[in-house]
This record gives structure tokens, C-alpha cells and sequence, in this order.
């Protein structure tokens, strides 16, 4: 045998030794989505959801909404795909209306095979729109779930009706998770007017991670949302997370989102300004490298050309259902964000 054969024969072993030893992972994808106004068609007299009916402002018929559930459960079958080769494990929602939105979602042939079951609870929000949790079955198993009342006052010392915060807790393939489902108060009428609200929000979500805490220090928690702030704005950078590697031992969250706020990434754009208001902080714990239970991989926005307008003014943007009133048959108007979970394979 000559050099050249030996040599080969030598490399093609080492290769294979190196591929047996080679760590396999398990990845599960955690999501969350502001699906922009899924309203049905019908009209709610408990709540404003006159525009969204076929003979309201937005001409909403049921044409339009079809085109809207096949939309979002499109992008939903798509995040994090490329890595996984499936849909997410977790997808937290804001922006519906009700669970029958929430079924026709789950039910539709692009998440169908997935086996996604709902927690939702219907929240006093003026508009009728809700948060929820959709979940494969096969992956996770819930516990409990509790919906928290967030409790607000205006100017006049009336009640300003807006989302709960949905707190599940259950197992993701046997790993116990806290699943904590924001969408804090919009910026109507002014950031500064409007960002004690958010700070109201932030206490609450506070007072639920500290909860948590209080039961279990070690207990992995997952807050996502539309918070209607960016990573470092006070009631989020603040209130609720913290700089990883200046405390390791905080209580708070880490906010993978916020590295990339600063350079320029967004989930929103309005006057030519990006906003990353969606966000999903993750406990310390998961942030630590233990290989043999689930942590956190990394962060991203998943905002494909698809989702994008594609021309005029806009483009670039989020490519939305409605533009200045006018129906424009898009998606929504914000990109929706993911996390990657990583574990060890024996």
C-alpha cells in the first residue's frame, strides 16, 4: 500500500471517530407572534368590534379572514424550520379575538398534522383581543394556567380596560417551564403619557416571576410578548431584566432580544424607525451551559422577504393586513420573534 492510500485510509477513520463522538441535540423552538387584529366576522356586542364585521370600516368579510388564518398559519409553520425541519413546540399569540379564531388557526392544513392544542382566556380589553398559548401535545404537557388581571387607571381615575397575562405552567418533554404570555398597553396617546402603563405591566409581570421564584429559585421561566417598549426602555430594562454577564446571580430575566435592538434589528417600523416591542426573556437558569436539560441556543426575528412590503414607502416593513385604513391583504404588522431551546442527547 503507498503513502497516499495509507494517508486516506487514516483520514477516512478519523472522520468516522470524530462523527461517533460528535454531541446530538435536541432543539425546540419557542415563538411568539402579534398577529395584528384575527377577528372574525362576527359582531360582539360586548366589545368595539364593529370595524372588523362585513359592514364595519375595514370591510371585513369572510373572504378577508380565510386569507388571514391562512396567513398565519403559514408563517407559524415556517419559524424556525430551517433549523428544526418542523414548526415551533410553543407559539405565544396576541391580537385574537376569541378561541374560535384560535381553532380555525389550529385546524388549518398548514398546522393541522402539528396536533396544537389552545390556552386562551377571554380578557376585559375594550377592542375584544386576547392573548394566548397554542402548543403541540405532543411535546408539552400543561400543569395549570391562570389568567392575571393587569389593573389601570386613567387620567380621570377610571379604569382602563386592557390584556390579561397569561401564566402557564407545564412540561416541555418532562422539563418543568413557566410560560408567562404579555401584550402591554399600547403607546396611544404618547410614549411618555402612555408608559406608566407599562410600567404597571412590568410590576405585574414582576410580581409573577417573583412568585415563582418564591416556590422554586430554580425554576425556568419564559416571558414573551408585544411589550410596546424596546429592550432598554425603563419598564423592561429596569423592571425585569438585567446584564448577564455584570449579574449572574439576579433574580431578573435575560433579555436576548436587547443585543439585537442595538444593532438596528426590529420587529415593527413606524416613520421609518424599527421597534423591537416583541420580545421573549428567559430566566438565568437556562442561560447556563448544562447540556443535559433544555437552554437557550439563541434569539432571532423571523421576518422572511414574504413578510415584507415589497414596494413604496413601506418597503421593507412588515407587509400588514391594512395600511391607513386600506385593505392591502398582508400578514401583520409586526414580524414575529423565536427561541431556540437546546438538550443533550444521550
Amino acid at each position: 500500500m503507498d503513502i497516499k492510500s495509507m494517508f486516506l485510509i487514516g483520514l477516512l477513520i478519523a472522520n468516522m471517530a470524530q462523527s461517533q463522538n460528535e454531541d446530538r441535540f435536541s432543539i425546540r423552538t419557542i415563538a411568539f407572534y402579534n398577529v395584528e387584529n384575527l377577528f372574525d366576522t362576527v359582531n360582539d356586542s360586548l366589545y368595539f368590534d364593529d370595524e372588523m364585521t362585513p359592514g364595519g370600516n375595514y370591510n371585513w368579510t369572510l373572504q378577508r379572514y380565510d386569507l388571514k388564518i391562512n396567513h398565519i398559519a403559514e408563517v407559524i409553520s415556517k419559524i424556525g424550520r430551517s433549523i428544526t425541519q418542523t414548526c415551533p413546540d410553543i407559539v405565544g399569540l396576541c391580537e385574537v379575538e376569541n378561541l374560535d379564531v384560535l381553532k380555525d388557526l389550529i385546524n388549518h392544513p398548514f398546522l393541522r398534522p402539528y396536533d396544537f392544542k389552545i390556552i386562551h382566556y377571554d380578557s376585559p380589553d375594550e377592542r375584544g383581543i386576547d392573548v394566548a398559548l397554542i402548543y403541540k401535545s405532543n411535546r408539552f404537557i400543561p400543569i395549570s394556567f391562570k389568567s392575571h388581571r393587569l389593573l389601570i387607571f386613567n387620567d380621570s381615575d377610571q379604569r382602563d380596560y386592557t390584556r390579561d397575562q397569561l401564566v402557564v405552567e407545564g412540561l416541555l418533554e418532562g422539563e418543568k417551564f413557566y410560560i408567562i404570555v404579555n401584550h402591554w398597553p399600547s403607546r396611544s396617546g404618547g410614549v411618555a403619557r402612555s408608559s406608566p402603563y407599562r410600567k404597571a405591566a412590568a410590576r405585574l409581570n414582576r410580581r409573577i416571576i417573583d412568585s415563582v421564584l418564591r416556590l422554586n429559585f430554580d425554576a425556568k421561566i419564559l416571558s414573551m410578548g408585544d411589550l410596546n417598549d424596546n429592550p432598554t426602555d425603563p419598564s423592561i430594562k429596569n423592571m425585569l431584566t438585567y446584564n448577564y454577564r455584570e449579574n449572574r446571580e439576579s433574580p431578573s430575566l435575560f433579555n436576548p432580544m436587547q443585543s439585537l435592538y442595538k444593532k438596528g434589528a426590529g420587529s415593527l417600523a413606524y416613520r421609518d424607525q424599527w421597534s423591537l416591542f416583541d420580545q421573549i426573556l428567559l430566566s438565568k437558569n437556562l442561560i447556563d451551559e448544562n447540556r443535559n436539560s433544555y437552554t437557550f441556543w439563541k434569539a432571532g426575528i423571523y421576518h422572511p422577504s414574504f413578510l415584507q412590503t415589497k414596494t413604496g414607502n413601506y418597503k421593507g416593513y412588515p407587509f400588514r393586513t391594512y395600511v391607513s385604513g386600506r385593505y392591502a391583504g398582508g400578514y401583520s404588522d409586526h414580524f414575529p420573534v423565536y427561541a431556540f431551546l437546546l438538550k443533550k442527547v444521550e
